[in-house]
């Protein structure tokens, strides 16, 4: 298994698989091509298919800005390795000069096609271990905590990484609470964040406040990432919102320390790279399942980590929160990272806090293990129609009517 630093990338939405990933692609075909009169980009799939309103096009040409280069969408072949696949062709005198075929895999992670060697390198495992049960046994067995686990694997430097992480989403959630008005892309959807947060409801009770307080932080992160704002993937931009929203919230309220914080992002990131690792975080492949119900499931963790709960009751609360999105369809309205998607993170922010609530009580009834459920995730993901996998033409996205 992969870094868990992979899970956390610092960068700009509004889409980590369909910008970010993108954008690391042009970047290494840029160092790959030399000097050329054009670079022809030929996006399929669900980047032809929602590249425009991800800004899949702008991302791939500002990455290449020193050339002169043609984006083309092909919404026509089918049979692709990736349902987010894309080609560089360079030319030079009018002739092909080179040519570069790349996968972006969700999470912002790009696989380039027929360079083996190099993705195994830049795929370097840290972990022996795949699955929560093996890791569970060798935490039992020496008895230490998820998080000791992941620390020692990443080695020097992590900790101060997981702080930088922490830094930016603090700054996403309290940049999203300071802007007001509406979000590019043409659907007039209106920043809410600062609304959510500022207007106290008449006669609230702890439990409203806390779902306000939450769910303005959720809606904060996620207008950033849909303004093309700073943002962290977890585990990827358009599920940004849920894991600093739930973190944020406890910090304040139970006087966590940003050393406790860094404990549960450890696991939070854990979980995240299992998922990755055994089924998959990209929406064009499994739908909003894999994104935003592994978010959940992340923060879930992250929550139990903090409390100190057991492994059993970590694991039982990452269970319930991706168990209780299995199906969840990726439609997003003429392909923004905006309806459904700011909503749902303020949504799954909330069940992830229920999550923990039962994790605390039933673990010793549980019946379903984690690495089932993220098996069943990817089965469920790959059966759903790719009309509901980020494709933009089914559900809401086909239903909507906008002016």
């Amino acid at each position: 298994m992969k870094s868990v630093r992979d899970i956390y990338k610092i960068g700009v939405g509004p889409s980590s698989s369909h910008t970010m990933g993108p954008a690391f692609a042009a970047e290494e075909f840029a160092k790959r091509c030399g000097d050329a009169d054009l670079i022809k980009v030929i996006l399929y799939g669900s980047l032809a298919k929602t590249g425009k309103g991800h800004g899949t096009d702008r991302a791939v040409t500002e990455t290449l800005k020193d050339f002169d280069t043609e984006v083309v969408f092909n919404m026509e072949d089918v049979e692709l390795p990736h349902p987010n696949t894309v080609d560089f062709i360079s030319y030079k005198d009018g002739k092909e000069a080179c040519r570069m075929r790349a996968l972006s895999i969700g999470g912002g992670d790009i696989k380039i096609v027929g360079d083996e060697d190099e993705n195994a390198e830049e795929g370097a495992e840290l972990y022996k271990e795949n699955s929560l049960a093996e890791i569970d046994a060798i935490c039992k067995s020496r008895n230490i905590r998820l998080s000791d686990y992941v620390f020692e694997h990443e080695g020097e430097g992590f900790k101060e990484f997981l702080n930088e992480v922490w830094k930016t989403m603090c700054s996403a959630i309290n940049a999203g609470l300071t802007h007001t008005g509406i979000l590019p892309g043409g659907l007039s959807v209106e920043r809410k964040a600062q609304k959510l947060f500022s207007q106290r409801h008449i006669d609230e009770s702890p439990q409203t406040r806390e779902n306000r307080i939450v769910c303005a932080y959720a809606f904060a992160v996620s207008e950033q990432n849909a303004d093309c704002g700073t943002i962290v993937t977890a585990p990827t931009c358009g599920s940004c919102g849920v894991v600093p929203a739930v973190l944020k919230y406890f910090q304040e309220k139970n006087g966590f320390s940003d050393n406790d914080i860094i404990r549960a992002l450890a696991v939070a990131g854990l979980i995240g790279n299992l998922v990755r690792t055994n089924a998959s975080i990209s929406g064009a492949e499994c739908g909003c399942q894999a994104e935003i119900g592994t978010a959940c499931s992340m923060a879930a963790a992250a929550l139990a980590e903090l409390y100190e709960m057991g492994i059993d009751q970590i694991e039982y609360a990452a269970e319930i929160s991706l168990e209780h999105h299995l199906g969840l369809t990726c439609d997003p309205v003429c392909g923004l990272v905006q309806i459904p998607c700011i909503e749902r993170n303020a949504v799954a922010a909330m069940r992830a806090i229920n999550s923990l609530s039962l994790a605390n009580f039933l673990t010793d009834s549980r019946k379903i293990s984690f690495d089932l459920v993220v098996k069943t995730m990817y089965h469920t993901g790959r059966d759903i129609s790719k009309l509901y996998r980020e494709t933009s033409e089914g559900g809401l996205a086909k239903l909507y009517k906008h002016e």
